[in-house]
């Protein structure tokens, strides 16, 4: 298994993130292989990383309605 540093990622908020910071993520675009995933309200927390090619197939299935929250 392959450890990422994250500490020096930038970050962006999800475009479905609400404006009361609840219920949000972010993402990094740092890496063209892997997208680290992490919840806004914990920064600090855990980070889970997808492949970009999955990370890809999960977001045009949410904006396509295919999977709803």
């Amino acid at each position: 298994m392959r450890t990422i540093d994250v500490s020096a990622l930038t970050w962006r908020s999800s475009s479905y993130s609400n404006s009361d910071g609840g219920a949000c993520i972010e993402v990094s675009d740092d890496f063209a292989a892997a997208v680290p995933v992490r919840d806004s309200k914990v920064p600090h927390g855990p980070v889970l990383v997808f492949p970009a090619g999955g990370w890809s197939s999960f977001v045009a299935a949410v904006k396509s309605g295919t999977l709803r929250g």
